[in-house]
Order: structure tokens, then sequence, then C-alpha cells
């Protein structure tokens, strides 16, 4: 390999793993906020900031925004070590908690109708 093409390709590897390393630091910043929604119908949900739904999480500390918009429903998380009721059945509002989630699978629910609104997720 001539001198030039070594040095452009070290270049070009340390700008792609510039790019790779702020890229996974944003995925952890913007991966560290979760949104619990919970009514006015019967609908229970937990999305990550870009309006997802939760499915796999890595292990770690998450701020937790519930916006509950019905007197006749809860949010409640339920995981290994956490057993956490967010809102109250007759709060209506928005509550912030900060959760550590271990490995493992997580259910968020309504207590008074998990038969219809709940819903799961798997830490890593």
């Amino acid at each position: 390999m001539h001198a030039r093409s070594a040095l452009t390709l070290v270049a070009l590897t340390a700008t792609a793993a510039t790019f790779a390393a702020s890229g996974l630091a944003d995925a952890q910043a913007s991966g560290s906020r979760l949104i619990g929604t919970v009514g006015p119908s019967f609908n229970i949900t937990l999305t990550n900031t870009s309006g997802r739904i939760v499915t796999r999480l890595p292990a770690g500390t998450y701020t937790l925004v519930v916006r509950d918009r019905s007197n006749i429903h809860d949010f409640h998380l339920i995981g290994p070590g956490l057993n956490r009721v967010v809102t109250s059945v007759t709060f209506i509002g928005t509550k912030t908690v900060h959760v550590t989630l271990r490995r493992g699978i997580y259910r968020y629910l309504c207590d008074p109708h998990s038969f219809v609104m709940h819903g799961s997720f798997r830490v890593r």
C-alpha cells in the first residue's frame, strides 16, 4: 500500500470512528427518556422520544414521563426489582420519575383495565 493510500485509510477510519461514537452517544442520550401515555380511551403506550413503541432497551437508568389523560386509569410498571404505580386512578396530568431497569421482562398496565390495557418490553 502506498503511503498516501495508507494515510487516507487512517483518516477515513478515524472519521468513521468519531461519527460512530457521536451517534452512539446521541442514541444513549435520547434513549434515556421514555414516554408513557394512558387514556383518554382504553389505551396505554410506552414510547421513546422518537415516538416509537418500546420493545427492547439496554439496562440502565431512565427518566419516565407519564401522561395520564383519564381519571379512570393508572400507569403501573412491573419488572425485575421494580413494582411502581406511577399515576393513580384518580390522577390526571403528567408525572416524571426515574427508574433503573435491569435485565428481564417488564410490563406496563392499567390496573383496573389490565385485561385490555397492557404492554411489555425486554431489557438486555
